[in-house]
Protein backbone atom coordinates (compact mmCIF):
# COMPACT_ATOMS: atom_id res chain seq x y z
CA UNK A 1 0.00 0.00 0.00
CA UNK A 2 2.80 2.39 0.84
CA UNK A 3 4.13 2.04 -2.71
CA UNK A 4 0.92 3.36 -4.27
CA UNK A 5 -0.33 5.75 -1.59
CA UNK A 6 0.96 8.58 0.57
CA UNK A 7 -0.43 9.09 4.06
CA UNK A 8 -2.08 12.46 4.74
CA UNK A 9 -1.90 13.92 8.25
CA UNK A 10 -2.61 17.61 7.65
CA UNK A 11 -4.45 19.11 10.59
CA UNK A 12 -7.11 21.79 10.56
CA UNK A 13 -5.19 24.02 13.00
CA UNK A 14 -6.25 27.25 11.33
CA UNK A 15 -9.89 26.09 11.16
CA UNK A 16 -9.96 26.91 7.45
CA UNK A 17 -12.11 23.83 6.73
CA UNK A 18 -15.47 23.71 8.49
CA UNK A 19 -17.20 20.66 6.97
CA UNK A 20 -17.08 17.57 9.23
CA UNK A 21 -17.45 14.37 7.22
CA UNK A 22 -18.16 10.74 7.98
CA UNK A 23 -17.77 7.57 5.94
CA UNK A 24 -20.91 5.74 4.97
CA UNK A 25 -20.16 2.33 3.51
CA UNK A 26 -23.03 2.85 1.06
CA UNK A 27 -22.78 6.60 0.36
CA UNK A 28 -19.03 7.20 0.72
CA UNK A 29 -17.65 10.33 2.35
CA UNK A 30 -20.62 12.48 3.28
CA UNK A 31 -21.27 15.55 5.41
CA UNK A 32 -22.26 14.62 8.95
CA UNK A 33 -25.25 16.96 8.76
CA UNK A 34 -26.55 15.03 5.73
CA UNK A 35 -25.90 11.58 7.18
CA UNK A 36 -26.86 12.10 10.84
CA UNK A 37 -29.07 15.21 10.40
CA UNK A 38 -26.68 16.92 12.82
CA UNK A 39 -22.99 17.45 13.42
CA UNK A 40 -21.51 14.78 15.67
CA UNK A 41 -17.93 16.11 15.51
CA UNK A 42 -16.65 17.96 18.53
CA UNK A 43 -17.06 21.73 18.51
CA UNK A 44 -13.30 22.20 18.20
CA UNK A 45 -12.25 20.59 14.91
CA UNK A 46 -8.76 22.08 14.86
CA UNK A 47 -7.18 18.70 15.62
CA UNK A 48 -9.12 16.92 12.85
CA UNK A 49 -7.48 15.83 9.61
CA UNK A 50 -8.21 17.79 6.44
CA UNK A 51 -9.09 15.65 3.43
CA UNK A 52 -9.07 17.07 -0.09
CA UNK A 53 -11.11 16.02 -3.12
CA UNK A 54 -9.62 12.86 -4.68
CA UNK A 55 -8.03 11.62 -1.45
CA UNK A 56 -9.15 8.44 0.31
CA UNK A 57 -10.08 7.71 3.90
CA UNK A 58 -10.19 4.38 5.74
CA UNK A 59 -12.75 3.94 8.48
CA UNK A 60 -11.52 1.00 10.59
CA UNK A 61 -14.97 0.57 12.11
CA UNK A 62 -17.23 -2.40 11.34
CA UNK A 63 -20.26 -1.58 9.22
CA UNK A 64 -23.02 -3.91 8.02
CA UNK A 65 -21.51 -5.86 5.14
CA UNK A 66 -18.10 -4.27 5.73
CA UNK A 67 -16.44 -6.34 8.46
CA UNK A 68 -13.04 -4.70 7.91
CA UNK A 69 -14.34 -1.17 7.54
CA UNK A 70 -14.69 0.95 4.43
CA UNK A 71 -12.26 2.87 2.25
CA UNK A 72 -13.82 5.69 0.23
CA UNK A 73 -12.61 8.54 -1.97
CA UNK A 74 -13.76 12.12 -1.42
CA UNK A 75 -15.70 12.96 -4.57
CA UNK A 76 -18.63 15.19 -3.60
CA UNK A 77 -16.88 18.07 -1.80
CA UNK A 78 -13.74 20.12 -2.32
CA UNK A 79 -12.54 19.25 1.18
CA UNK A 80 -13.68 18.35 4.65
CA UNK A 81 -12.43 17.29 8.05
CA UNK A 82 -12.30 13.82 9.57
CA UNK A 83 -11.53 12.47 13.00
CA UNK A 84 -7.93 11.39 13.54
CA UNK A 85 -9.29 7.84 13.94
CA UNK A 86 -9.45 7.66 10.14
CA UNK A 87 -6.45 6.89 7.94
CA UNK A 88 -6.26 9.35 5.06
CA UNK A 89 -4.14 8.86 1.95
CA UNK A 90 -3.74 10.00 -1.61
CA UNK A 91 -2.85 7.70 -4.50
CA UNK A 92 0.43 7.99 -6.34
CA UNK A 93 1.49 6.12 -9.47
CA UNK A 94 -1.91 4.42 -9.76
CA UNK A 95 -5.21 5.20 -11.47
CA UNK A 96 -7.44 6.57 -8.72
CA UNK A 97 -10.71 5.21 -10.18
CA UNK A 98 -9.18 1.72 -10.13
CA UNK A 99 -8.66 2.09 -6.38
CA UNK A 100 -12.30 3.12 -5.93
CA UNK A 101 -13.37 -0.17 -7.53
CA UNK A 102 -10.71 -2.19 -5.74
CA UNK A 103 -11.75 -0.92 -2.32
CA UNK A 104 -15.41 -1.57 -3.14
CA UNK A 105 -14.44 -5.24 -3.46
CA UNK A 106 -13.37 -7.50 -0.62
CA UNK A 107 -9.98 -8.44 -2.12
CA UNK A 108 -8.13 -6.23 0.34
CA UNK A 109 -9.89 -7.75 3.37
CA UNK A 110 -7.54 -10.71 3.77
CA UNK A 111 -4.54 -8.41 4.13
CA UNK A 112 -6.29 -6.25 6.72
CA UNK A 113 -7.44 -9.39 8.53
CA UNK A 114 -3.85 -10.57 8.75
CA UNK A 115 -2.74 -7.40 10.58
CA UNK A 116 -5.83 -6.81 12.72
CA UNK A 117 -5.27 -8.01 16.25
CA UNK A 118 -7.77 -10.83 16.73
CA UNK A 119 -10.59 -9.79 19.01
CA UNK A 120 -8.98 -6.42 19.68
CA UNK A 121 -11.66 -3.87 18.91
CA UNK A 122 -11.97 -0.57 20.63
CA UNK A 123 -15.57 0.66 20.41
CA UNK A 124 -16.02 -1.28 17.15
CA UNK A 125 -12.72 -0.11 15.64
CA UNK A 126 -10.21 -2.62 14.35
CA UNK A 127 -6.88 -2.33 16.11
CA UNK A 128 -4.80 -1.50 13.02
CA UNK A 129 -1.93 0.96 13.13
CA UNK A 130 -1.31 3.33 10.23
CA UNK A 131 2.13 1.80 9.70
CA UNK A 132 0.64 -1.70 9.45
CA UNK A 133 -2.06 -0.44 7.10
CA UNK A 134 0.52 0.99 4.70
CA UNK A 135 2.42 -2.32 4.80
CA UNK A 136 -0.51 -4.38 3.45
CA UNK A 137 0.00 -6.05 0.09
CA UNK A 138 -2.43 -5.22 -2.69
CA UNK A 139 -2.94 -7.45 -5.70
CA UNK A 140 -3.18 -4.85 -8.45
CA UNK A 141 -2.18 -4.79 -12.10
CA UNK A 142 1.09 -2.98 -12.78
CA UNK A 143 -0.10 -1.59 -16.09
CA UNK A 144 -1.72 1.84 -15.86
CA UNK A 145 -3.69 1.00 -19.00
CA UNK A 146 -5.20 -2.10 -17.37
CA UNK A 147 -5.98 -0.15 -14.18
CA UNK A 148 -7.71 2.51 -16.29
CA UNK A 149 -9.80 -0.04 -18.19
CA UNK A 150 -10.89 -1.79 -15.00
CA UNK A 151 -11.61 1.43 -13.14
CA UNK A 152 -13.60 2.93 -16.02
CA UNK A 153 -15.55 -0.30 -16.57
CA UNK A 154 -16.76 -0.41 -12.97
CA UNK A 155 -17.43 3.35 -12.94
CA UNK A 156 -19.65 2.91 -15.99
CA UNK A 157 -21.49 0.05 -14.27
CA UNK A 158 -21.98 2.16 -11.13
CA UNK A 159 -23.32 5.04 -13.22
CA UNK A 160 -25.72 2.71 -15.06
CA UNK A 161 -26.99 1.28 -11.77
CA UNK A 162 -27.48 4.78 -10.34
CA UNK A 163 -29.43 5.84 -13.45
CA UNK A 164 -31.69 2.79 -13.18
CA UNK A 165 -32.25 3.44 -9.47
CA UNK A 166 -33.31 7.04 -10.22
CA UNK A 167 -35.62 5.77 -12.96
CA UNK A 168 -37.13 3.20 -10.58
CA UNK A 169 -37.73 5.90 -7.97
CA UNK A 170 -39.43 8.07 -10.61
CA UNK A 171 -41.79 5.21 -11.60
CA UNK A 172 -42.53 4.44 -7.96
CA UNK A 173 -43.59 8.08 -7.45
CA UNK A 174 -45.77 7.94 -10.55
CA UNK A 175 -47.39 4.74 -9.28
CA UNK A 176 -48.12 6.35 -5.90
CA UNK A 177 -49.64 9.38 -7.61
CA UNK A 178 -51.95 7.14 -9.70
CA UNK A 179 -52.92 5.12 -6.63
CA UNK A 180 -53.81 8.29 -4.74
CA UNK A 181 -55.98 9.52 -7.63
CA UNK A 182 -57.72 6.17 -8.08
CA UNK A 183 -58.38 5.40 -4.43
CA UNK A 184 -59.47 8.77 -3.03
Amino acid sequence: MGDIAERITRKNGDLSVTLPLTISAQEGLIAQTEFFDKQVASKNISNYYVIENGEFAYNKSYSNGYPFGAIKRLDNYNNGVLSVLYIIFKPKDIYSQFLVSYFDSNYWHSEVASIAVEGARNHGLLNISSNDFFDIKLNIPKSLEEQTQIGNFFKQLDDTIANHQRELEKYQKIKLAYLEKMFV
